[in-house]
């Protein structure tokens, strides 16, 4: 069995982090780099880089500062937004990242997933699903930093995805992003059972439970958090220690 990992996410806007509540409300959350070294240091599995404004400002992501945050740092690292063509991947993976996130490319564009998965093999290519549970639609994906409702139904999009070439599905679910409510744990669930590749649950975390319960409950093989770890409300490793009571096998 692979252990499950901890993965903190730093939300970037203008250069610093940020956090906000179900995508709205954002404050500064601190230096991005800074807070990389901290979290390489306090035994984060893997790190998440997201520049949450690159899609809606039609620009790239910031490859001098995934650069930057290369240079400090010795887990795997994941990059996100505005990232739309195999050239930009192709940057990313130069200044230092380990995987790429696409998310409203991957909606313009399906053919992308494939054409990134054949270029540089699936364990690259992550697809962040942002999805909104309402009583009329269900569990929808939404896009453009979750200002736009699609079609796509989210078990279906995960399934489609993966066939295209996806190696790893990031969910957040916007209904509990910042809450500290817990994860949304009937929408993880699903999407882990109905693909074959690692889901990463975002969205929600508090406490310790919430992990434990994503974990135990959701079968999710990742969980990320922010605002909880970068305000220090939670340590990772008394959360790695909390887990590995409760039966959670985790690296400590």
């Amino acid at each position: 069995m692979l252990t499950k990992r901890i993965i903190p996410c730093l939300d970037i806007k203008d250069g610093r982090t940020v956090k906000g509540i179900r995508f709205e409300n954002i404050r500064d959350a601190g230096d991005p780099v800074e807070l990389a070294k901290w979290y390489a240091g306090q035994g984060a599995d893997e790190l998440v880089f997201l520049d949450i404004t690159a899609t809606n400002e039609e620009r790239k992501t910031f490859a001098e500062l995934v650069r930057d945050i290369a240079r400090h740092i010795d887990i795997p690292f994941t990059v996100g937004g505005g990232i739309s063509s195999v050239a930009d991947v192709e940057v990313l993976l130069q200044a230092g990242a380990d995987k790429v996130s696409i998310n409203s490319a991957a909606i313009r564009h399906p053919q992308l997933v494939e054409d990134l998965a054949k270029r540089f093999g699936s364990q690259c290519v992550t697809v962040a699903i942002d999805t909104k549970h309402t009583d009329a639609t269900g569990w929808k994906v939404y896009t453009r930093a979750g200002t736009v409702e699609t079609e796509h139904a989210t078990v279906d999009w995960s399934k489609r995805v993966v066939d295209l070439g996806a190696g790893e599905i990031l969910l957040t679910s916007m209904n509990n992003d910042g809450t500290k409510a817990g994860f949304a744990l009937d929408i993880t669930g699903e999407v882990a059972r109905a693909v074959t590749v690692p889901v990463v649950a975002s969205g929600g975390a508090g406490n310790k439970q919430h992990f434990a319960d994503v974990f135990l409950q959701a079968q999710a093989d990742a969980a990320l958090a922010a605002s909880l770890f970068h305000f220090r409300e939670l340590e990772i490793p008394d959360l790695k220690h909390f887990l590995k009571n409760q039966g959670v096998d985790v690296r400590i």
